[in-house]
């Protein structure tokens, strides 16, 4: 199951919230300006042991992760890591390891998390890195929308790696074919349902590849649907906690609109099975953040322009739609020198490239050299240059605090039982409270 996929459950979320205090304690101690512990550097760890936690045990986020480590080490061989890939669903064990650390008082170095209100999940518990890590060269290369969810309470705490984008809309060429709809000329989320019932009266293909027995994925349709119509202003106003209930209900009516066009056990199947479904010709189009590319481009004979392709959602033109992944510096850290060496290495051209040509997301960085990167890699960084508007992902925790998020996922795992549109939306609009 992807790494992408739900929130914190709700008991953990209440308990890393009511552990906020004992969190604080243990990352208060060092005050700021990116020097805590820095009492000679070498923590309880090791000053060159830098213990880094992380999610990433499988797959394009294990290469990844390896391929950023190997570049660091050939630059600072003094540095030794303590890896800890933690196993576990949707980041939960990863995050339960992290406040089990902090209640003991024995940080790491660093963990990877996303930015964003997420990092509300340990306040306290970070330290400010500008000057040392955030230096000028960050500032004048990272574009506003990942800098801006690098701070935390107005202080830079933690360094983006890579961008993941959710508003694309993937599509089968020879599906679309067949049906004889052009993906270019689509300009608005019922322009996506019209297209999909051509495609059911033309084909015996599932028009719309949507896996329902998570409520993550129609969480992140949702809000790219809500982008598109409210544009900008109202996104931001909704995450803001002063949505307009009438546009979230328009988003919530265009969601269920494609209802009809989903598989059939769309229930029963995961995120990895409906992809599948776009590879094997079996369904014409599914909304997914940009890792549902990796498994195309590792496919034999599915070639990227040829066989499928990418438009961004219709209505989002100009915006690029943000989940990205960090890692942030942990007051007390047990190995400050080295642990700033390596988020100034995350925060680099060279290592983001070698990080993101594992992953299959992009740098966050404007200026990195893309070469190395595939084809659907660099279309996606012209665009994210290209952007707009950078706004942060709901459902991936950058855009609202662990509470409301829980009160959002709530919300949809309702949605997805009744399709009730106007209770879902009061109860989206009522997230806030």
């Amino acid at each position: 199951m992807s790494e992408h996929e739900p929130n914190l459950s709700r008991r953990t979320v209440l308990t890393t919230t009511s552990a906020a205090a004992v969190a604080g304690l243990a990352g208060c101690s060092g005050g700021g300006g990116g020097s805590g512990g820095d009492d000679g550097g070498d923590g309880g760890s090791g000053g060159n042991e830098l213990e880094l936690l992380h999610a990433w045990s499988s797959g394009d986020g294990n290469a990844a992760i390896a391929a950023l480590i190997e570049g660091f080490q050939e630059e600072n061989p003094d540095v030794e890591f303590a890896e800890e890939p933690v196993n576990g669903a949707a980041r939960s064990n990863l995050d339960q390891v992290v406040l089990n650390k902090l209640q003991a008082n024995d940080p790491p170095s660093t963990f990877q998390t996303w930015p964003g209100k997420t990092l509300e999940k340990f306040d306290g518990a970070y330290e400010d890195i500008e000057g040392d890590v955030w230096d000028e060269d960050l500032k004048e290369n990272y574009l506003a929308g990942p800098q801006e969810q690098a701070q935390y309470n107005g202080n830079y705490v933690t360094v983006p790696l890579n961008i993941h984008r959710i508003n694309n809309l993937f599509y089968n060429t020879a599906v679309l074919d067949e049906a004889g709809v052009d993906p270019a000329s689509l300009s608005s989320a019922s322009d996506v349902v019209d297209a999909c019932a051509t495609i059911a009266e033309n084909t015996d293909a599932v028009p719309f590849a949507q896996q329902t027995s998570g409520a993550w994925s129609t969480v992140q349709l949702w809000e790219t649907i809500l982008l598109g119509q409210a544009g900008i202003d109202g996104y931001e106003a909704f995450i803001n906690g002063d949505g307009d209930v009438a546009q979230v209900e328009s988003a919530l009516q265009s969601v269920a609109d494609l209802r009809e066009y989903y598989p059939s056990d769309s229930s029963s199947i995961s995120f990895t099975e409906a992809n599948t479904m776009v590879m094997d010709g079996d369904a014409a189009f599914i909304h997914q953040g940009d890792w549902a590319a990796g498994a195309y481009s590792n496919a034999d004979d599915f070639n990227y322009g040829e066989d499928w392709g990418q438009v961004t959602y219709p209505g989002t033109s100009g915006n690029y739609l943000l989940n990205m992944d960090s890692f942030p510096y942990m007051a007390n850290n047990p190995s400050p020198e080295a642990t700033r060496k390596f988020l100034s290495y995350c925060g680099s051209a060279e290592g983001q490239v070698l990080f993101n040509a594992e992953k299959g997301s992009i740098p966050p960085r404007s200026d990195a050299d893309v070469s190395a990167l595939n084809d659907f890699q660099q279309d996606q960084f012209e665009d994210f240059n290209d952007a707009d508007n950078q706004p942060p992902s709901i459902q991936h925790g950058l855009a609202v605090s662990p509470g409301v998020s829980t009160n959002i996922s709530s919300a949809f795992s309702a949605f997805l039982e009744s399709y009730n549109v106007s209770g879902t939306a009061e109860s989206l609009i009522n997230a806030f409270n």
